[in-house]
């Protein structure tokens, strides 16, 4: 039903609502934003506006990482050529990307610096995952992961973490080598969890799970932009790489997604696993700098906070089935959450 939403949301959206893979589908992006309050004030507008055009057309939307219970084998793919060359290149590995994420573009106009940035940003996705974790069912079941969106997501033979690159050089020639070598159609086909943009000269951060909340989201801008910001001027100054090993970072990814806040994470630099609510001080205490030169320290530590005392999408997700028994329930909550 996307295409009838898309259409009924245009006239006041315009181009701020795309659709995506599947016809159950809609991407909602902001303008380019300097402030939170600039990303609260879109988020919330576009949000509100998409909501009034589903409802219009009798329908509703929801914000998720994964949908409960809807099977894939009942979607449809979005008449796209881009689409259709994904089914045909990937086969079952597409059929199954019924999942959503947030994604957030920090401009950096220097290629270099970006790549130096993306290099040094890496140690701490996996904190970001763990905070916003929100697809803990998929196809009527608990799967025991806090995030089974980024186990789906993995499959993809671009999907991950990438590794760290010497220099934009190196960065363009393995772009350039796995298009020639047919390993990808396009370079927006890398599907890392960070990556400079192709668009726009952007470092853009794919971790996340997309959040049932406004505030979710502000707070995942935040924190994008406290470390993208904080990774910068460290690439600037020429502080060290400290280039963890790509089997910690992979294994810290995993946990995250597997408990989201609700077990020990891996503190990658230190080498070692604390409780999640150490390693996310040390995530803050690390990007502190970044956050003060947009002035959002405290605006994004009380978010974080919040999100610690309340619970993760996926936490109020499971409290919702624990309540009822019933998935229908969970979806109801998603549905309210994103709305509110």
């Amino acid at each position: 039903m996307a295409p009838r939403v898309l259409e009924a949301a245009e006239p006041e959206l315009g181009e701020r609502v795309q659709p995506e893979l599947y016809r159950s589908m809609v991407e909602m992006n902001t303008p380019v934003c300097s402030t939170l309050g600039e990303v609260r004030e879109a988020v919330r507008r576009s949000r509100r506006s998409l909501i009034e055009a589903a409802g219009r057309q009798g329908l509703q939307i929801a914000a998720a990482g994964t949908h409960p219970f809807s099977p894939w084998r009942d979607q449809r793919v979005s008449d796209k050529p881009r689409y259709r060359n994904l089914a045909e290149d990937y086969q079952q590995v597409f059929r199954e990307q019924i999942v959503f994420g947030c994604h957030v573009h920090v401009g950096i106009d220097d290629r270099e610096a970006a790549i130096q940035t993306m290099n040094r940003v890496r140690p701490w996705l996996p904190v970001l995952a763990a905070l916003t974790v929100n697809s803990p069912y998929w196809l009527g079941g608990d799967t025991g992961y806090a995030s089974y969106r980024t186990e789906i997501w993995n499959r993809w033979p671009t999907a991950g973490m990438p590794q760290a690159f010497a220099s934009r050089a190196e960065y363009d020639a393995l772009v350039s080598t796995l298009v020639a070598t047919g390993s990808v159609r396009e370079p927006t086909k890398l599907y890392w969890d960070v990556r400079p943009s192709t668009k726009q000269e952007t470092l853009e951060f794919r971790v996340a799970d997309v959040c049932m909340g406004v505030d979710e989201a502000v707070m995942v801008a935040g924190l994008v932009r406290g470390l993208a910001v904080t990774c910068h001027r460290a690439a600037v100054a020429g502080d060290p790489d400290p280039e963890p090993r790509p089997e910690l970072l992979r294994a810290a990814k995993w946990r995250a997604a597997r408990h989201g806040l609700a077990a020990d994470l891996v503190d990658v630099l230190g080498g070692r696993a604390l409780p999640a609510t150490e390693v996310v001080e040390l995530f803050l205490a690390e990007i502190r700098p970044g956050l003060e030169a947009g002035g959002d320290l405290e605006e994004v530590s009380e978010l974080v906070r919040a999100t610690i005392a309340r619970g993760t999408g996926a936490a109020r997700q499971r409290e919702a089935f624990q309540r009822s028994g019933s998935l229908e329930s969970v979806v109801d909550l998603v549905i309210s959450e994103t709305a509110r």
